[in-house]
């Protein structure tokens, strides 16, 4: 009792701004990892390193704690590489947070008049049962993917799309991707997840879809030509068994969060300290003539 009594007493204000510090990296390194392929391999980790220090430090192992403590280094070594899809993800979410200072989102002009061009064309593909694969990019930059495709630069119509994607088209095995309200570019080869598909009847086009969300921020719909439905892919997870409707609503949903979200006390406090002005999106790009919806969790 008296040694806690004595460790209590050396407390202050920076040891407990020291503990909330690594209590704060370790929920980030947690948040970032929940849900994924690494969540397993980190709990794995952690079990393994508690067994081995409570082995070296409770019993007289000199052999087993030399080796621990030379197998240390390359542990560590190796972290990055079997962590390397996460902590992309982690950087590139701190580069996008980057942009929420001082700039106004450039998709929210137009985006009306284009998702009820996506949920237009979907439906006749439906119809048709032709397939398709719309990315939308958004944050993050997709010009590694367009790279690999046929760049159009055009502006995105319902007949263009049913022209891309039917079915002796020479462009319509690949995905199709939309910037700044434009078509960029199509035919291009996207990455697939090697996450686990509880149906087994999800074909390339939605593995695609799901690999390059979980790659980027970019929002991909699908269209299956097999059973005629439309899906979703956001942050790698995936809204199926959807109509033309429910399209356009879970798509004008996304979109609301990003022109509806202010910025923090925090970031409005840097922003006045560097004299930033806060920039609104126009009146017109929020005149939809519709009542902002529920959004979807993806």
């Amino acid at each position: 009792m008296s040694e806690l009594a004595v460790l209590f007493q050396r407390f202050d204000w920076l040891s407990l701004l020291d503990i909330g510090l690594v209590a704060f990296v370790f929920f980030c390194i947690l948040y970032l990892v929940r849900g994924t392929q690494a969540m397993p391999l980190l709990r794995g980790m952690i079990i393994l390193l508690v067994i081995i220090a409570i082995l070296g430090n409770t019993l007289n192992l000199p052999a087993f704690r030399w080796l621990f403590q030379r197998a240390l280094p390359a542990l560590l070594l190796a972290i990055p590489v079997i962590f390397q899809p996460e902590l992309r993800r982690a950087l590139e979410r701190v580069g996008r947070a980057g942009l929420w200072i001082g700039q106004p989102n450039r998709h929210a002009a137009g985006i009306d008049q284009v998702i009820s061009i996506i949920a237009q064309a979907c439906q006749r593909m439906i119809e048709r049962r032709h397939g398709a694969l719309i990315v939308l990019e958004r944050a993050t930059g997709l010009q590694n993917y367009a790279d690999t495709g046929v760049p159009i630069d055009a502006e995105v119509t319902s007949e263009l799309l049913q022209t891309i994607f039917f079915r002796n088209s020479a462009l319509h095995d690949g995905a199709l991707i939309i910037r700044d309200n434009r078509i960029l570019a199509a035919a291009c080869i996207l990455p697939l997840t090697s996450s686990f598909m509880s149906d087994r009847r999800m074909g390339l086009r939605h593995r695609a879809a799901i690999g390059v969300t979980e790659a980027t921020d970019a929002i991909a719909v699908v269209v299956s030509e097999e059973r005629g439905q439309i899906s979703i892919a956001h942050n790698g997870r995936m809204i199926r068994r959807l109509d033309a409707q429910r399209l356009e609503s879970v798509l004008r949903a996304f979109y609301q969060l990003d022109r509806h979200t202010t910025p923090s006390r925090g970031l409005k406090w840097l922003r006045r300290l560097l004299g930033i002005q806060s920039k609104t999106a126009s009146p017109a790009a929020g005149s939809s003539g519709s009542s902002p919806r529920r959004t979807v969790d993806g």
